[in-house]
């Protein structure tokens, strides 16, 4: 760990060796204001093209920030109801919307604990979180929810969940995903309330190409 410089303990040159330790090329670095930022666009084992940011302030924190969806409208009470329940659900994590509205999950690692293992371990978690989540989030991300045929794709990120799969208990398990939220319709008079709330609460289909 770096220690000649007072108070940065991690470098971004320690950031770039790890990744590549991992097997992980970022498209793109930036700098400003004493902090890095690199872009990588992975693929879990179900969903692909994940899209992730790692920010550095070299002092104190990393910041592991997944594009997880489109920005989706501030009237759709049923996607923050989703986001509220999933942040229960996946401890470590937290989902959130950025200033756009854009659905995002967050890893916010301290330098001080922060090594290779710990970023690949961060990372990997948030792909085998998307691989969970790909039919509860497939509104947000595809034309009518329909999740693209992937069968002849190779993973990115298939080598860093096997590295991590003891440690990622069982999200490692993708096989059996969550199910999409669903509830029984209701009749008569409730079931014509129940329609009116479920025609405020659609969230409009959206389109990959969306995301950076």
């Amino acid at each position: 760990m770096p220690g000649a410089e007072s108070g940065v303990l991690v470098r971004p040159t320690d950031i770039e060796r790890w990744l590549d330790d991992l097997g992980l090329v970022p498209s793109a670095r930036e700098d400003r204001d004493g902090v890095t930022s690199w872009d990588l666009r992975l693929d879990g084992r179900r969903r692909f093209d994940v899209p992730i940011t790692l920010i550095l302030d070299p002092a104190f924190a990393l910041i592991c920030w997944v594009h997880f969806a489109p920005p989706i409208g501030d009237a759709f009470r049923k996607s923050y109801r989703k986001l509220l329940r999933w942040n229960d659900e996946y401890p470590f994590v937290k989902f959130s919307l950025a200033e756009d509205d854009r659905p995002v999950l967050a890893t916010e690692i301290a330098v001080a604990t922060l090594d290779r293992d710990v970023l690949g371990l961060a990372i990997a978690r948030s792909l085998a979180i998307a691989d969970r989540l790909l039919e509860e989030s497939a509104g947000w991300l595809w034309i009518g929810g329909r999740i693209p045929d992937t069968s002849g794709r190779t993973s990115r990120g298939a080598a860093l969940l096997d590295r991590f799969a003891d440690r990622l208990g069982e999200l490692a398990a993708t096989a059996a995903p969550d199910a999409p939220d669903t509830e029984a319709p209701a009749t008569g008079a409730a079931g014509a309330g129940a329609a009116e709330a479920a025609t405020v609460d659609t969230e409009p289909a959206e389109i990959e190409a969306a995301i950076p």
